[in-house]
């Protein structure tokens, strides 16, 4: 599993499948929040609404297998996105841009728990082009 330099408190997984799989691969949704988020709930709740939010380019748009984007977003107290950032492109711009529109469409998140100290919230959703289980 990938290492952020940060701890991550949680990580979900989920093959973003929608229909039939293209022979060579699948998209993946792996998501990382940072700091001391302890919440299950929340995370899969911003997980979820990323996911949902996912619209797969054609097979043009998709990274070699292996590759993916990283994007960072910085969420407030609110639920707020107060920022996006492409941390890691994966080569293939449809993708990257499919990557950012998702994170960007399940916005605005929940409001971060209650017990949650820090002003803000950053989270590193990996979208991933991989060879499918089995």
């Amino acid at each position: 599993m990938l290492r952020i330099p940060t701890p991550a408190v949680a990580v979900l997984v989920l093959a973003l499948t929608s229909g039939a799989l293209a022979a060579s691969g699948s998209p993946q949704l792996q998501t990382f929040f940072q700091g001391a988020l302890d919440s299950p709930t929340y995370q899969q709740q911003a997980f979820q609404r990323v996911a949902r939010g996912w619209k797969q380019p054609g097979p043009k748009g998709t990274p070699a297998l292996g590759k993916k984007t990283i994007v960072q977003a910085i969420l407030d107290k609110d639920g707020k996105l107060v920022s996006t950032a492409i941390l890691t492109e994966s080569g293939a711009k449809a993708w990257d841009a499919a990557a950012l529109a998702a994170v960007k469409k399940a916005a605005p998140f929940p409001p971060l728990p209650k017990g949650y100290a820090s002003p803000t919230l950053e989270a590193h959703f990996h979208f991933a082009w991989v060879i499918p289980p089995g």
